[in-house]
């Protein structure tokens, strides 16, 4: 919870209390639900950060003694103003969760979000959303600059929250980087994971993922190809097609320069990627009529869920509004939000709503079938 952390090694849960700024902030983090104790406990917290960081060399000695011993206080007047009624409804657990990857041969750090209630009801699953960061971001990037109020977020639609670390990594296997391997960890170690340590809908029609800029692309990559793994899938702000930029976001260290490699930079691109989510049986063009017919664009059993959403002014908004275009010729279902705004937190705020929003109504349409199988349709 708060102040503890888990390691996974073989994914055996282990707690550790944490310590010094680390065990600060996830008590800021725990805390987060309730708007007056959050700003108070970050005002510590940063207050606290700033007179440590002033401490001298001679002094270093004191600081890890006295960031336990605040902490410590921390904890024990958050326990005390819960007995006393200060914080009446039970705070969101938000987990900072290391994860060892084989893949990559080091401990990866991720944020887990459980929706208030979680303890209540042993015998319920819950769906997981998975939150990729951007570019030059890190694994708390959504909980610090995107959305602080994201535990309220997981609880209102029922939803755990994972948030991984993908380095600047566009989340690739890297062709040229084999230390790089963040399209395996995420599909597949923290995902396996993830279901061993909680109660999930271990299935694709219990698990979406979605993310910002690098993420945006990342999450549309990595459920393009493991489709069954996410039964849906989303992007906000997406670099969904990297060519363009050929000199930017350190792409290079993970595909080669460009002008060696146009090749990898095609392969590794999400907008080339729309065959392999294209329906599974287009009955729009199998025979000619003599009238023109709307295009079914009904999602198909099995078939991703996509959402796509981009600012007007951003400067990935044409090549969203290609890959757009693009899924339309092919008649691949997804939903395609334009909103005034550019490439910032405040958008994402927002659009990560949205997304929401859209995984709870895929969730709840899996849920529905599983019920009519269950029941037996008539």
């Amino acid at each position: 919870g708060g102040l503890l952390r888990f390691y996974c090694g073989s994914c055996s849960r282990r707690s550790v209390r944490g310590h010094g700024f680390d065990s600060i902030w996830a008590f800021h983090s725990f805390t987060v639900r309730h708007a007056g104790f959050y700003r108070a406990s970050r005002f510590v917290y940063l207050s606290i950060r700033y007179f440590c960081g002033r401490l001298t060399a001679r002094n270093m000695k004191y600081r890890k003694n006295f960031c336990q011993s605040v902490s410590s206080l921390l904890w024990i007047v958050w326990t005390v103003s819960l007995l006393a009624g200060w914080a009446p409804v039970r705070a969101q657990w938000v987990d900072t969760v290391s994860v060892y990857s084989p893949s990559m041969d080091k401990q990866v750090k991720n944020l887990v979000i459980l929706p208030e209630g979680y303890e209540a009801d042993p015998a319920r699953r819950y769906p997981v959303v998975y939150l990729l960061h951007g570019y030059n971001n890190r694994y708390d990037s959504w909980l610090r600059k995107t959305k602080p109020e994201l535990p309220r977020t997981a609880t209102a639609y029922g939803t755990i929250i994972v948030c991984p670390d993908g380095a600047s990594s566009w989340y690739w296997d890297s062709p040229v980087d084999p230390r790089s391997r963040y399209e395996t960890y995420v599909s597949a170690e923290l995902v396996s994971c993830v279901d061993s340590l909680y109660r999930t809908v271990r299935s694709r029609r219990g698990r979406a993922i979605t993310g910002y800029s690098m993420g945006g692309h990342g999450a549309l990559w990595l459920a393009f190809r493991h489709p069954d793994v996410f039964g849906a899938c989303g992007s906000m702000s997406g670099g969904v097609d990297i060519r363009p930029f050929p000199n930017n976001w350190k792409i290079s260290e993970q595909l080669g320069p460009y002008s060696e490699n146009p090749r990898l930079w095609d392969e590794h691109t999400v907008i080339e990627q729309l065959y392999r989510v294209v329906p599974f049986t287009d009955r729009n063009r199998e025979v000619a009529s003599k009238e023109a017919r709307p295009v079914d664009y009904s999602l198909q059993p099995g078939q991703l869920a996509i959402v796509i959403d981009c600012g007007t002014e951003d400067y990935f908004f044409e090549v969203n509004r290609q890959l757009h275009e693009r899924m339309l010729y092919r008649h691949i279902s997804h939903e395609y939000i334009v909103r005034p705004g550019g490439h910032t937190h405040d958008y994402w705020r927002e659009a990560v709503e949205y997304h929401m929003l859209f995984f709870r109504r895929f969730f709840d349409s899996q849920e529905r079938e599983d019920v009519l199988a269950g029941a037996g349709r008539p």
